[in-house]
C-alpha cells in the first residue's frame, strides 16, 4: 500500500496531464509526419505518371516560328498569319500592330511518322 502515496502525489503534482500532453504531442508529429510522407509518395506517383504520358505522346510537328506543320507549304514557307508591330513608343516598345505574314522560310520540325496498316500474319481461327 506504500506505493499508493507515490501514485497519489504523483496525480496531484499533474504528473499525468504532463504525461498525456507529452503523448498527444508525440502522436500529432508522428501523424503529420505520415500524412507528409503519403503526400510525398501521391506526388511522385503522379511525377511519374505524367512522365510516362509526355514519354507515349508523339512530338508536335511545331516551326521555329511556333506553326504547325499543315501551315507551310511543300517547300516549307509559313502561310500564317501574324501581328507586325507598325508603331513603337520612346522606349523602343511596340504600341501598334497589323496583320501580316510569318518571315519563317522553312519548317525545321519534326517529321511525323506515316501510319501503316499491317494484317495479322497468322489465322488464329
Amino acid at each position: 500500500m506504500h506505493w499508493f502515496w507515490w501514485v497519489f502525489i504523483f496525480f496531484a503534482l499533474g504528473g499525468f496531464t504532463k504525461l498525456a500532453d507529452t503523448a498527444r504531442t508525440a502522436f500529432r508529429t508522428r501523424h503529420e509526419r505520415k500524412l507528409e510522407l503519403l503526400e510525398s509518395e501521391r506526388r511522385q506517383r503522379q511525377a511519374e505518371r505524367q512522365a510516362v504520358e509526355a514519354a507515349n505522346k508523339q512530338p508536335e510537328p511545331v516551326c521555329g516560328c511556333g506553326h504547325h506543320l499543315a501551315k507551310h507549304d511543300k517547300q516549307g514557307k509559313c502561310h500564317e498569319s501574324v501581328e507586325v508591330p507598325v508603331a513603337w513608343d520612346a522606349e523602343k516598345k511596340p504600341v501598334q500592330y497589323e496583320p501580316g505574314v510569318c518571315n519563317c522560310q522553312q519548317y525545321v520540325g519534326p517529321q511525323p511518322l506515316t501510319t501503316l496498316y499491317a494484317q495479322d500474319l497468322t489465322d488464329l481461327a
